[in-house]
């Protein structure tokens, strides 16, 4: 509550992404089993195969991109362990009860302390600043898809990252291979160093293999769902934000908004 307007708080939400966090963890532990029974897991690590193929994929990665993208992407992986806060049936509710109270009472009970708890939703604060402010719909529109564009195209980057880094680690992985066998070519006279090459040959498949499939495509996943999920609550705000502007009645953004969310989350407030 402020100044007397009533906006609706957004539900707690559990701390980690269960889905994410049980996926990767049994997955690592699975392996981490497999290595312990079936011998000594000491003799799967092996620091020149570490060099090869993480310090190799996280080079030709960042050549791949730029500092700035390698960077975001690291800020936002985050975001794969802990689950969005912006559910796009909660985002739904929260913009329809806004509408009932921006016709009830006037976009001016937005103003103030009121559209200062709206900051955490970039897309919906500005475009209700911007709408009180009295800008005609076409000028809101154009600036609130623009916003949107750019999120996309943010989020399109750091999945890409992912995905390229996980086409990379393979290939790393085959290099130390390819590295491991003419050193062991090279040294057959020398039978002390058979063995150590051969575990950088075959370590290096083996690291290559579990980064690019256990580690960085499930990362890029999802972060490619979550960032469908969140352009879905972006088109619920702007959907809200256009609609007060217009003032509208709720009952007709409801629909709109129904118009675009899934089957599974649509809701029902007016009917």
């Amino acid at each position: 509550m402020a100044d007397g307007l009533d906006i609706p708080a957004r539900p707690g939400r559990p701390a980690l992404d269960l889905a994410t966090v049980l996926g990767l963890g049994g997955a690592a532990v699975l392996i981490g089993a497999a290595l312990l029974l079936g011998g000594s897991a000491a003799s799967f690590v092996d620091v020149p195969a570490v060099l090869i193929v993480i310090g190799g994929t996280m080079l030709v990665t960042t050549a791949c991109f730029s500092i700035g993208d390698i960077r975001r992407t690291l800020s936002v992986l985050r975001t794969t362990v802990r689950p969005s806060p912006r559910a796009p049936e909660e985002a739904a509710m929260r913009v329809l009860g806004l509408a009932d109270v921006a016709r009830r009472q006037g976009l001016l009970k937005m103003q103030g302390p009121a559209l200062d708890l709206l900051k955490r939703e970039p897309i919906l604060h500005k475009g209700l600043s911007l709408v009180i402010d009295g800008l005609p719909e076409a000028e809101v529109e154009a600036i609130l898809r623009h916003e949107l564009s750019a999120a996309v195209h943010r989020s399109r980057i750091a999945v890409g990252v992912l995905r390229k880094a996980a086409e990379i680690a393979p290939a790393m992985g085959l290099i130390g291979t390819l590295i491991g066998l003419v050193q062991m070519l090279g040294n057959l006279d020398d039978p002390s160093t058979i063995g150590p090459s051969m575990a950088v040959a075959l370590l290096t498949t083996f690291y290559g293999a579990i980064l690019g499939t256990v580690v960085f495509t499930p990362l890029a996943s999802k972060l490619e769902r979550n960032a469908t999920d969140e352009h879905l609550v972006a088109r619920v705000h702007l959907l809200g934000v256009l609609s007060i502007g217009r003032k509208d009645n709720p009952r007709r953004l409801e629909m709109q908004i129904n118009s675009v969310l899934p089957p599974g989350s649509r809701v029902s407030v007016f009917d």
